[in-house]
């Protein structure tokens, strides 16, 4: 889906991450604006590559257990950015904050997804 949408990671550390996705017609909804599905995985997107950066990669993977989404502003086009930061890091569940921006820095949604911890089966 990350290639399909064209979201590109732009940064990943302890602090969060900043994803970026282009708003055409490959995200649009049937009206010619930004589909809030398209939205939503961009905000799923960044929270597991959070989530995958602080867990034990080798014995743990991350899941999403948990998605919402308020989507306060449309867009026609260009590019929307997404930055998720941890509000809570536990053992078996972590809890993301997304806020995804326009180029003006202008809300276009806000959402937060919850991230299952699980052990990798041997």
């Amino acid at each position: 889906m990350i290639e399909t949408l064209g979201i590109e990671i732009k940064e990943v550390s302890d602090q969060g991450v900043i994803a970026v996705m282009p708003v055409d017609s490959r995200t649009h909804q049937p009206f010619g604006i930004l589909h809030g599905g398209a939205s939503v995985a961009l905000a799923e997107t960044a929270a597991s590559i959070g989530a995958y950066h602080f867990i034990d990669q080798e014995t743990e993977l991350c899941v999403g257990l948990e998605i919402n989404a308020n989507h306060i502003r449309s867009k026609r086009d260009g590019f929307v950015t997404a930055r998720a930061t941890p509000s809570h890091k536990g053992k078996s569940t972590m809890v993301w904050d997304i806020r995804i921006t326009d180029e003006d820095d202008r809300l276009i949604c806000i959402s937060r997804c919850t991230m299952a911890v699980i052990q990798k089966k041997q």
